[in-house]
């Protein structure tokens, strides 16, 4: 054979290592490039057809559609605590976010299980076929880069955080935007003695226990803000996770969102 063709030989067998080196490389790339997206549950352990869809949220949890990071939220109301079985995460301000979604969306009323999709799509919340949909509209849309860094808890459990946005640029079309931190429980139980759901295990997933405004951004600008928040008594932190997200004034479309898993000093 001669040293001409052994060469060409070579490289070409070079050539071919290294493409197909690029071709196992990039799923790896593609998957890290994930685009966020919230969803928020609005349930209640009163509600005997709220089960299914706390069980399809935990299933969004475990991250099951590629290129998409689900950041979810179970944010339990507390209008059905008249009815036999008070809901022990149920908040009013709860019940009053998902109203606020409910007029803004033109909904005759509020209803559980609901879910909402970066604010803008709703359905009830144990439907898969309309979630998929609600998932690819989001998908459509941009985000605005969120980061969320230094997430632990001090001896005083105190949460500390700090939170850095992209700019507000004129493409997302609203003039001003608001950034929410979530403090969630990484997962909840309940043995439910009265009510519809009397003598069930109910399990939860990201149950929020305080949710609160900590910024403004404005076109053209961005957010850098160190961030504290007081943790629940009686729980580690290591049960917790911080949730972030930016969202339209007057609660609207959300714009980008993050998570992270709170830590110790």
């Amino acid at each position: 054979m001669s040293t001409m063709k052994t060469l060409f030989l070579t490289m070409a067998a070079l050539f071919g290592a290294a493409f197909s080196l690029i071709l196992i490389r990039q799923p790896l790339h593609a998957a890290d490039a994930r685009t966020p997206v919230l969803v928020e549950l609005f349930t209640s352990e009163g509600c005997s057809s709220c089960p299914p869809a706390d069980r399809f949220l935990q299933k969004l949890d475990t991250q099951p559609v590629p290129g998409v990071e689900m950041i979810v939220l179970s944010e339990h109301v507390d209008y059905w605590n008249q009815i036999g079985w008070k809901d022990p995460f149920s908040a009013h301000s709860y019940s009053e976010r998902q109203t606020a979604y409910s007029q803004r969306l033109g909904l005759d009323s509020v209803y559980t299980p609901q879910m909402v999709v970066d604010g803008t799509s709703e359905f009830v919340g144990s439907d898969p076929g309309r979630a998929d949909k609600a998932f690819a509209q989001a998908l459509r849309r941009p985000k605005i880069s969120l980061q969320l860094s230094g997430v632990a808890a001090d001896s005083s459990n105190i949460l500390h955080a700090h939170l850095q946005t992209g700019i507000l640029d004129p493409a997302f079309g609203a003039r001003e935007a608001e950034a929410y931190i979530a403090v969630t429980l990484n997962h909840a139980e309940s043995d439910v003695s009265a009510g519809e759901n009397s003598g069930h295990k109910l399990s939860h997933v990201s149950v929020v226990r305080s949710l609160v405004k900590v910024g403004l951004l404005k076109r053209g600008q961005g957010l850098t803000q160190d961030v504290q928040q007081k943790l629940p008594q009686g729980t580690g932190a290591g049960s917790f996770r911080l949730v972030a997200f930016i969202q339209e004034r007057g609660q609207g479309r959300v714009l980008g969102a993050a998570s992270a898993p709170v830590g110790g000093r």
